[in-house]
């Protein structure tokens, strides 16, 4: 099923909210009847590493069929990487770089990556720091930002402290905050060729960001699915030429149609006959994802961006807009070895395929988890002091996005925040006529939803969160409240697309 970008947006004030879905939504967006899944003959190697010269693969298919054709390439699960364990640290060396991998079976393509790695992972555990040396081995600078972390300045990839070519760089994460999915990209700002481009979005688009799963003995205390049936799914869109170049337009962002999990085109994923905690990321610049099984099978989502929440939530379909982090629990206990389901999305573009991955039940396997029916309370912020009001518009006579009627400059400080005192935040998106989305990211802190058009919000965002969408013509009011670091941090859109034209400003936090 395939709707218009118009319809889509128009849609978004239900779809945004990552509330459960009821039978009775929008009938563009309602299940419909489980369609056929393509079976896989490809036999590839490991998309996303470092290709390594051999014997000819027989009968591969071409990059161009593989970019398009479904379920012919196997998911890559990350393996976390090993860190140096040292003065109660955990120490990893990081390169940023160009590398050339087989993402396409038969073809190399150039990405931009972590130590040549496509959707690499890092494990880190409350309580316990991780320091990374970070090299910057591009031609172009880099700033490393830890999505979702709650860090001081200097460490939080402001543009002020890019690496330029050639630089090191050394992060120190401390991890005093709640188990959580959050992810590593660039933040670099301004270093691009005339204002619709930004090395930031490029970077992110051609590769770089890592999953940072942050682990603690409260969520592992509960019964969830863990270690090999605990698993991380970046997804994103993307463009491939014939021949399997990836290809960057930042004005073509509704032009890219193939679908990449862990960096695998629309990969099959051998799954045993029992309950999954998938993790689910979208990496991409600008791309809305609406996720379902096509057979009509509910998802329970346990978790948004923060971490667990209160309680889990049914759904059927689950949007994830860009920068967003949803956890959800599938059981394929009910379903017979050899049966396949699809994971398709109801927000592709007429002309796309829909399908995004395939899980293939190939085993049976003892399941002793559960999903309890509380998981974690949200934590009470406050009552807020001081309200602040943000609007969002794209401006087509300068062709920048904009809030508050201004662009982002990295000499400006657009206000200041005191510590402790909690905030709410009205985010307004006043491009009604355009008909174009917008989202909020603070940096530093996560955030409750209060009201989303004046109703609360649904059990989905009921927890922690730190981006947030917002339709055209909507208003969304969040309380936050910043805490433990001074300095300067930036608040933003997430569609990166609009970053690069503009939407972004600087806060400081002070005592």
């Amino acid at each position: 099923m395939t709707i218009s970008r118009r319809r889509l947006v128009a849609g978004a004030a239900v779809l945004g909210t990552a509330t459960a879905l009821p039978a009775s939504g929008p009938a563009w967006a309602r299940p419909q009847s489980p369609g056929p899944g393509a079976a896989g003959t490809g036999r590839p190697g490991k998309p996303g590493k470092p290709r390594k010269p051999g014997k000819p693969r027989k009968k591969a298919p071409s990059p161009a069929t593989s970019a398009t054709e479904p379920f012919t390439v196997p998911l890559t699960v990350p393996r976390p990487l090993r860190p140096l364990r040292l003065a109660g640290h955990d120490f990893h060396r990081l390169t940023t770089g160009e590398a050339d991998v087989e993402l396409l079976p038969g073809a190399t393509t150039r990405i931009r990556a972590y130590n040549g790695l496509m959707s690499p992972l890092i494990k880190a555990r409350r309580g316990r720091p991780v320091l990374i040396r970070q090299v910057n081995r591009l031609d172009v600078p880099f700033a490393m930002h830890l999505h979702g972390g709650h860090i001081p300045q200097r460490y939080d990839g402001h543009p002020m402290h890019q690496a330029e070519p050639g630089d090191v760089r050394y992060y120190h994460y401390p991890n005093e905050q709640r188990a959580a999915t959050l992810w590593l990209h660039d933040h670099s700002h301004g270093t691009g060729h005339g204002h619709h481009h930004s090395d930031s979005a490029e970077s992110i688009y051609r590769g770089l960001a890592a999953t940072y799963l942050l682990t603690d003995d409260f969520e592992d205390a509960l019964p969830l699915p863990r270690g090999r049936y605990d698993v991380p799914l970046q997804i994103r869109d993307a463009r491939f030429g014939d021949d399997g170049t990836l290809l960057y337009d930042p004005q073509g962002f509704l032009d890219r149609p193939t679908f990449l999990v862990n960096g695998s085109p629309r990969p099959y994923f051998e799954v045993a006959a029992r309950k999954y905690r998938l993790r689910l990321m979208n990496t991409s610049n600008d791309r809305f994802f609406l996720l379902r099984l096509r057979d009509g099978t509910p998802m329970t989502q346990i978790a948004s961006d923060g971490g667990l929440l209160p309680a889990p939530a049914q759904a059927w379909a689950v949007p994830l807009w860009p920068g967003e982090r949803i956890d959800v629990v599938v059981d394929f206990s009910d379903r017979p070895v050899g049966s396949q389901v699809v994971l398709e999305s109801l927000a592709s573009f007429p002309g796309e395929t829909p399908d995004v991955m395939r899980f293939d039940v190939v085993r049976e396997a003892r399941d002793p988890s559960s999903v309890p029916g509380e998981l974690r309370p949200a934590p009470d912020l406050g009552t807020p002091v001081l309200e602040r009001e943000f609007r969002m518009r794209f401006d087509p006579e300068t062709g920048r996005h904009l809030i508050n009627e201004r662009v982002f400059d990295m000499n400006r400080v657009d206000f200041r925040s005191r510590l402790g005192e909690t905030e709410a935040w009205t985010v307004v998106n006043d491009d009604v006529e355009m008909n174009i989305p917008h989202s909020m990211h603070p940096h530093l802190s996560h955030f409750r939803i209060l009201d989303r058009n004046g109703r609360p919000p649904g059990p989905a965002e009921a927890g922690l969160k730190d981006t947030v969408t917002v339709a055209p013509g909507e208003t969304v009011r969040f309380a936050v409240r910043f805490t433990d670091y001074t300095g300067l941090f930036m608040y933003h859109c997430h569609m990166m697309n609009h970053v690069a034209m503009g939407m972004m400003g600087q806060m400081e936090t002070v005592r």
